[in-house]
């Protein structure tokens, strides 16, 4: 064996010793933060909700690979342009499930990991499944250390928030970036890089959630006898909701139909999450 070989299998023991201190530590932190909660009905409902959502929206990865893989033996794969995966009922599942629950969940990495492991034969190597537990425990404590977010209980408010210069900026430059992603590097780079597809989708996705947010304070304010879809900004936050939810679902399915599931599900959720909270924190000056 190889000095440079010993060096990095020293290196990496020694960073699997120090993870494992640390999850023990977060996983005690977390448990003596829980015992100081009262667990009311609506905590235990919140966390059946949160549990069982990260287990169907790491199962709707699989079925939606499973569904490309049966649309790409009789027409053109998602990866080389096709979209022939709308004509398989399993896609559309895959789609279901994932719409029916909360759109985050860091254990659905770990579940979509382990499907795709057994159902579809991807093999996850030892640094694969380090990376998944790297972002579970990222997550977490971002969860546990996040800021009050401003409540917000008017569509207008959010598009004051939205027309301020810092996050027009942060606008303008995302949308660059998915222009360049989409025209310069998707055609030559897409089915060898996996970052350009899920780079796409994670940018996009942090204007939708801002947007996603607008039109859910519409819709609730509407329900309760406030009509809000008068106003021309919540179809505007409307349309940006369509579009970028269309553009994420047409590159999403080219990263699944091309890449391995195991990886696609955590690159794609540490990016998203990643740019939705600087989207966020642009947006609510979070960081003031």
């Amino acid at each position: 064996m190889s000095y440079a070989l010993l060096v990095l299998v020293g290196c990496f023991v020694v960073l699997v010793f120090f993870l494992g201190f640390g999850v023990l530590g977060l996983g005690f932190g977390y448990l003596a933060w829980i015992s100081t909660m009262v667990m009311s009905s609506d905590n235990i409902r919140g966390l059946v909700l949160a549990l069982s959502s990260s287990v169907f929206i790491g199962s709707s990865f699989i079925f939606k690979k499973q569904g490309l893989k049966k649309a790409g033996v009789t027409g053109v794969r998602a990866g080389s342009g096709g979209h022939s995966y709308l004509h398989e009922p399993l896609w559309w599942f895959g789609m279901i499930t994932t719409i029916l629950v909360t759109p985050l969940g860091a254990l659905s990495i770990i579940v979509s990991a382990v499907l795709a492991h057994f159902v579809l034969d991807e093999k996850l190597h030892i640094f694969g499944i380090l990376g998944c537990i790297l972002c579970v425990v990222g997550s977490t404590t971002i969860v546990l250390h996040a800021p009050k977010e401003k409540d917000i209980e008017s569509v207008k408010e959010v598009w004051s928030l939205a027309t301020e210069p810092g996050f027009i900026a942060y606008s303008c430059v995302i949308i660059f970036l998915v222009i360049f992603l989409i025209i310069q590097l998707a055609p030559h780079y897409g089915n060898t890089h996996l970052v350009v597809y899920i780079g796409i989708c994670s940018l996009m996705g942090s204007l939708t959630v801002m947007s996603v947010k607008a039109l859910a304070i519409a819709i609730k304010l509407t329900f309760k006898g406030t009509n809000r879809f008068i106003y021309a900004q919540t179809w505007l936050f409307a349309a940006v909701v369509v579009i970028c939810c269309l553009l994420q679902l047409n590159y999403l399915n080219k990263a699944l139909d091309t890449f391995n599931t195991a990886v696609v599900s955590p690159v794609y959720y540490v990016m998203f999450t990643t740019f939705t909270i600087f989207a966020s924190m642009i947006m609510f000056k979070v960081i003031c």
